[in-house]
């Protein structure tokens, strides 16, 4: 029989809708049911493509006997952190401060009230490695509910008071300026991993958000040694394992710090980002390889995660069937050299071996190797590898594939929209920004719709329940002035500014601070505000780089001051920890540089246009267009003639502008291109 979550429409939270648990979705009414029954909740937090989520909901939620004994003893509530974000942060900050570590699945136990007593992530079915079982907790909890009411109550009130004491102030006096900067340069420079590329030891994360701070901070300084961790590390991970050899895209992370084998699910965020990442690269250094990644990468989002609706699903998972019809982790991307030499007969299973790294032991599990470019195959016959790639991914294809979680959420659309609308113009794919544009159509109508605030996901083309977070907001303006830039269509600054005001209303705090939740959402026992990057850019950093693009464009005094406001943070937290406050330092570089602002009085697609948005100066806006209407859309065009009846391009900083330029390598000098 089907539980309360059948009615949902997270995939995650569908996938738990057939178990015995009697799941309830996070609500007033589940609360409620625990008041009048004088009983706990059990919150469970997970995604549709964690892999220990899925273990131990078959471990233990879809066990009878331990769905018979959380029925009678607890209101169980079943979280989708992704539809939720700020649910997840406010209880997972909880874990991390009471245990020192976090992950999902995540395992709260509530009062009635919602405050936390009790913490934990993955529970086994047995006791193992000193950790309790699943049932010795729940009974555990019970016993503390029923015989130490005063202990649990004064444990939660502990707990809630500390949090509450967390709030941040706006951090600092001031913006970011040239010594914090050059000091978050110097933090980067000893946690790099000199050997591999990336940051820190396993397991390592694709440093996106680094990445662009460094490739901007090299544009603005000329610091050749910010480029070198930039484009050493994104070669690392090109040619390691993270990255899809055959049908591109990123997994999520290196479980080790040579990038050989992968976490396996894709996530639409990494993707988008990295994309973008790897063609700005190209656009700094004219790789070859930066600008295979890119397109790849671009092209993976577009064939594997784009929705019928146009917009783009949240990922891929870790897990696909097997050969013997098992689940398992990475079976649908791993290769041993048997199945190679089924594939491609002898010589170029050799080939093929040598070229990707697959040895006779295995770099994975059970013999199978990760594919990757070890680089030690000597030079190779470029179309002989293309051919073998080619039967290998139609090989590939005819096996399981892993599942797709199809919800769209808003922010990683917007981080989708920005990287398809420049690897696009950059690469002359206009298909690629068409996608962009109709991601972008899809967030307008379905997520905007009727209520004229952005709602966090949909699926199937139908809006979610759950209000957007201040990331949603900031990711996806950020998305739709990269459209702007990309288009000329003035729609989309004009609705990058209907976005932003709804931050400056709704999210902004005293002093600049900003706020993960709106004033008016669901009041959570504390408030989210996190400034730190974590997969994505914070939300915080987010729309400070929205803001301060938006005033670029527009003159805007208060969205100017707002973005100057919210980078007071960057100040404080980018010398210490700049590894946690990746976008919020490029945002800061942009700010050192201006932004500039450039006007193109001339054609989308020119040589103008096309040189303006390869320009790399940090965080430039480019407004573009022609004819007496232009300036209605863009303001950076009102009064901008055309030179002897010429094209014409005019770079301003703080709207005091050089002498305009017909000269397309002018104007590239002009941006550092």
């Amino acid at each position: 029989m089907a539980n309360r979550l059948a009615q949902t429409t997270s995939p995650y939270l569908l996938q738990h809708a057939d178990n015995p648990v009697d799941w309830w979705p996070w609500s007033p009414e589940a609360f409620e049911e625990a008041r009048k029954r004088d009983v706990p909740v059990l919150l469970s937090v997970g995604y549709a493509s964690c892999h220990w989520c899925h273990v131990m909901a078959h471990e233990s939620f879809e066990d009878d006997g331990t769905a018979a004994y959380l029925n009678a003893h607890f209101v169980p509530v079943k979280v989708d952190r992704e539809e939720r974000p700020d649910v997840d942060a406010v209880y997972m900050e909880a874990v991390q401060a009471a245990t020192g570590q976090g992950g999902w699945p995540m395992t709260v136990f509530l009062t009635p009230d919602a405050e936390p007593f009790y913490f934990g992530t993955y529970f086994p079915p047995e006791p193992r490695h000193g950790s309790p079982s699943f049932q010795q907790v729940l009974e555990g909890v019970t016993a503390a509910w029923t015989d130490r009411r005063d202990e649990v109550a004064e444990v939660a009130g502990r707990i809630v008071a500390d949090l509450a004491g967390r709030s941040l102030v706006h951090g600092g006096d001031g913006v970011p300026g040239e010594s914090e900067v050059a000091q978050a340069l110097l933090g980067l420079t000893r946690e790099y991993d000199e050997q591999h590329g990336g940051f820190g030891g396993a397991p390592k994360f694709p440093p996106a958000m680094v990445v662009e701070f460094l490739l901007r901070h090299y544009a603005r300084t000329g610091a050749e040694g910010a480029l070198q961790m930039a484009a050493d590390t994104c070669t690392a991970m090109a040619r390691g394992g993270i990255y899809d050899q055959l049908g591109g895209g990123f997994a999520r992370y290196s479980v080790d710090r040579e990038w050989i084998v992968p976490h396996f699910e894709k996530m639409l965020y990494d993707n988008a980002l990295l994309c973008r990442v790897y063609a700005h690269l190209w656009r700094t250094t004219g790789s070859d390889e930066a600008r295979r990644i890119a397109l790849e990468t671009a092209d993976f989002m577009v064939r594997e995660l784009r929705t019928a609706e146009g917009g783009f699903a949240s990922a891929l998972d870790a897990d696909s069937e097997d050969a013997d019809g098992k689940h398992v982790e990475g079976a649908y991307y791993v290769w041993t050299p048997e199945q190679l030499r089924d594939v491609l007969g002898e010589d170029d299973a050799a080939f093929a071996a040598a070229y990707f790294g697959v040895t006779e032991d295995g770099t994975f599990e059970e013999g199978a190797s990760v594919l990757r470019l070890p680089g030690d195959a000597g030079p190779v016959d470029a179309a002989r590898v293309t051919g073998v790639r080619a039967r290998l991914l139609a090989a590939r294809d005819e096996r399981p594939h892993p599942g797709r979680d199809d919800k769209v959420v808003a922010a990683w659309n917007g981080l989708a929209i920005a990287a398809l609308a420049e690897t696009g113009a950059y690469f002359d794919r206009p298909d690629l920004v068409e996608r962009a544009t109709e991601a972008a159509d899809l967030l307008v109508r379905v997520h905007l719709g009727e209520v004229a605030r952005l709602t966090r996901t949909s699926k199937d083309g139908r809006a979610g329940d759950n209000a957007g977070v201040l990331e949603d907001y900031g990711d996806v303006a950020e998305g739709f002035l990269a459209l702007a830039a990309v288009t000329g269509e003035g729609a989309w600054l004009e609705f990058a500014g209907f976005l932003l005001d709804i931050v400056l209303e709704q999210f902004t705090g005293e002093g600049g601070q900003l706020y993960d939740t709106a004033h008016d959402a669901e009041q959570l026992i504390r408030r989210p505000q996190d400034p730190t990057d974590s997969a994505t850019p914070s939300g915080w950093t987010a729309a400070a780089g929205a803001l301060l693009s938006y005033a670029a464009y527009t003159g805007s005094e208060a969205h100017r001051t707002a973005a100057e406001g919210a980078l007071g943070v960057v100040k404080v937290l980018g010398p210490r920890v700049p590894r946690f406050v990746g976008w919020g330092l490029a945002v800061a570089e942009a700010l050192l540089d201006g932004p500039r602002e450039v006007a193109v009085a001339g054609p989308v697609g020119g040589e103008l246009h096309r040189t303006a948005l390869l320009g790399r100066a940090p965080g430039a806006v480019v407004a573009v267009g022609e004819g007496p209407g232009a300036g209605a859309e863009f303001p950076l065009l009102v009064d901008r003639p055309l030179l002897g009846g010429e094209p014409t391009a005019y770079v301003c900083r703080h709207f005091v502008c050089d002498a305009p330029t017909t000269d397309a390598g002018e104007l590239a000098a002009k941006l550092g291109g």
